[in-house]
């Protein structure tokens, strides 16, 4: 670029040295990419008496004599797109950064001297603005691209007579991916679909049009999942959910295996059902189909809830009733040493009762006791004495009869 600069000024200054008088020479026709800087070479010439005082460079879709101009040297605010990189001397090459598509056109130089003339180089030089583009080969001209099909992208410049002399690189998404003029794409698989771009290597602000790449595929990783689970409760609805990965989408059928029949029981993705059995779903596109595996739906029985119930209730019944029995047993247990120390204390009060009467009977039988004692001693002593008078009568009477005592209790 820099080389052909050069030798481009150099035959502009040829040319305009063999003129005295005033002359601007171009490259008449330019070619840029959006995006990218351009470089217009130019040289002016005037008489060797005179110096320049002002520059001034001007686009068609204004006035190219009196302006207003896009550039001018003595202008104090200019865009900062346009950049004059000549000097007041013989170069007047102009630059325009990120290159826009409005502007393209034609360009033009004028210049004034200090004996206030102006000169204005009316051929100009013309612009021409392009944009990357990109072209693309697959087996299937007019059909989606499949997995498994390959793919060619290449880069080109409008600017390149042979379209492969610039550097480009290849962006996927928005990030770098590759370098060249040609991006492969063999066996492609579903990671390889997004969004293709390039632009060359040394403006990366040159981005051509996007390619989106679409890469199409039967279904795989067909599933079946349940919500809230695969069992449930007698009455409780369940929902039970077909996924499948597929490029394009999938249609999804419903079945459910009775018996020895296959019924057909949905359309949707998810199934809605409160019946149990074995459930299966098939994932179906353009390019393929996809079986899941069969689920089994269980229904619990009510009853068994029923009986838990129960058992909890029979079970807190019987806690209750234990808690009943303990009290009692300890209440029992504690009334029957009342009772005893109660009829203690009652026979010791008998005993004594008892001994005091007893005592009484007692000393009342000694005293009686004493008394017949008394009585049968003085009962004795009388008849004694009769028996002794009448031994003594007897001795006299008789002198051999004898008489036995007899002993006589008083009442």
């Amino acid at each position: 670029m820099c080389v052909n600069l050069s030798l481009t000024l150099m035959l502009l200054f040829l040319s305009g040295a063999v003129c005295s008088k005033r002359n601007v020479t171009y490259q008449q026709h330019i070619c840029a990419v959006k995006g990218s800087s351009v470089v217009i070479p130019c040289s002016f010439y005037y008489p060797e008496n005179l110096q320049v005082k002002k520059v001034m460079w001007g686009h068609e879709r204004s006035n190219i004599f009196d302006g207003p101009f896009i550039f001018e040297s003595e202008m104090k605010e200019t865009d900062t797109r346009f950049q004059y990189i000549g000097d007041k001397q013989h170069n007047c090459s102009f630059t325009i950064h990120k290159v826009e598509n409005n502007d393209a056109g034609k360009y033009a130089f004028r210049f004034m001297t200090d004996d206030k003339s102006k000169y204005t180089g009316i051929a100009g030089s013309t612009l021409k603005v392009v944009d990357l583009n990109v072209s693309m080969t697959r087996p299937h001209e007019n059909k989606a691209t499949k997995e498994g099909d390959s793919v060619n992208l290449t880069c080109i410049n409008g600017c390149d007579s042979d379209h492969l002399s610039s550097a480009f690189t290849w962006f996927k998404n928005g990030e770098p991916k590759n370098e060249g003029p040609v991006l492969y794409l063999s066996n492609m698989n579903p990671t390889d679909s997004g969004n293709y771009s390039c632009s060359l290597k040394t403006h990366t602000g040159t981005a051509s049009r996007v390619i989106n790449i679409n890469v199409e595929y039967g279904p795989k990783n067909t599933s079946v999942s349940g919500r809230p689970s695969k069992e449930v409760e007698a009455g409780t609805n369940i929902t039970l959910i077909c996924s499948s990965h597929a490029n394009p989408p999938v249609d999804y059928t419903w079945f459910k295996i009775d018996e020895s029949h296959v019924l057909d029981v949905g359309h949707q993705p998810e199934l809605f059902t409160a019946d149990g059995g074995r459930y299966f779903c098939i994932a179906t596109n353009k390019h393929g189909r996809q079986y899941s595996s069969v689920v089994t739906v269980k229904i619990k029985e009510r009853w068994p809830s029923f009986n838990r119930d129960v058992l909890i209730i029979t079970l807190s019944v019987a806690v209750l009733l234990i808690v009943i029995a303990a009290a009692a047993v300890i209440k029992l247990k504690t009334r029957p040493r009342a009772e005893e120390t109660n009829c203690e204390e009652d026979s010791e009060s008998q005993q004594r009762s008892q001994g005091r009467s007893k005592k009484k009977r007692t000393r009342a039988e000694e005293t009686n006791c004493e008394e017949d004692r008394e009585d049968a001693v003085y009962v004795n002593m009388t008849v004694m004495k009769k028996q002794s008078k009448g031994r003594r009568q007897g001795e006299g009477a008789t002198g051999s009869s004898r008489q036995t005592p007899t002993m006589m209790r008083k009442v």
